[in-house]
């Protein structure tokens, strides 16, 4: 994918906003911040990239998805349609998303990393599950979720039992949840950073972009190319944003109003 990008025009990435947890009343506060932070990004972006876990669970039969979350997705549809573009990434907690956003969103959906080229730097970037040496338990489980018969003798469970039972999964499976890896490991057990590293024997990246691993995190990984990590919306608020020459890590704070904090 290639995008030139105009003067004053910016690439943003976000992800990991995890909406649906701990419950609705908080999550409405943090879904509310980050509609807020879309309202922010649309006055210059050029484009969104979401790289995944948007949700902490989102299992999408041919008919049915997931109640609640219209802000953001109104937010997303509304952002699609003024023509910025948004690309969403499958994460561990989406694996199962079919076409409901391509189809009433307009958005593409990308399920293995990407490579960009902006103006003349070159990015990959995923959501970054399942990447690197390590992760092999999860490996194993994300070939099994995957698999079409395991996905579709799911959709023979009904929607409310279903969904009831992918959000059970989602929070209280170490492998999906990822709750035990939330520290930083240093630079030889951080998989994400070993695999930018191989990509770069054969191939020049200025900038690997990932999520998953809800911490902010910059780290040199060769000559001219580093390794960002987006960190995530539920203890940093932070995102990615790209100006044409630098690559920065932001995190987005503002003041909030009284409803916000209530969660209204």
């Amino acid at each position: 994918m290639n995008i030139k990008l105009p003067q004053h025009k910016k690439i943003y990435f976000a992800s990991d906003q995890h909406f649906g947890i701990p419950n609705h009343k908080e999550s409405l506060v943090r879904e509310k911040k980050f509609v807020q932070w879309l309202d922010t990004v649309k006055q210059d972006a050029e484009a969104i990239f979401l790289l995944g876990d948007l949700f902490d669970c989102w299992y999408e039969y041919k008919t049915v998805v997931p109640k609640g979350f219209v802000r953001v997705l109104g937010k997303l549809a509304e952002i699609s349609d003024s023509g910025i573009p948004i690309h969403f990434f499958v994460g561990n907690h989406d694996l199962w998303m079919l076409d409901y956003f391509e189809k009433e969103l307009n958005i593409p959906v990308h399920y293995k990393p990407l490579e960009l080229t902006v103006n003349n730097t070159a990015f990959l970037m995923g959501h970054g599950d399942g990447l690197g040496p390590k992760d092999k338990g999860y490996k194993r489980m994300k070939k099994v979720f995957t698999n079409p018969f395991s996905k579709w003798l799911y959709r023979w469970v009904h929607p409310d039992w279903g969904l009831r039972f992918a959000q059970y999964l989602s929070t209280k499976n170490k492998l999906i949840s990822g709750d035990e890896d939330i520290k930083f490991l240093g630079e030889d057990n951080e998989w994400l950073v070993q695999y930018a590293k191989r990509k770069l024997e054969t191939k020049h990246y200025d900038y690997f972009i990932f999520g998953h691993r809800h911490l902010p995190m910059e780290i040199e990984v060769g000559k001219q190319s580093k390794y960002i990590n987006l960190g995530d919306w539920i203890s940093y608020f932070t995102y990615g944003v790209f100006d044409g020459e630098k690559m920065e890590l932001k995190d987005y704070n503002p003041i909030p109003n009284p409803s916000q904090k209530e969660g209204k």
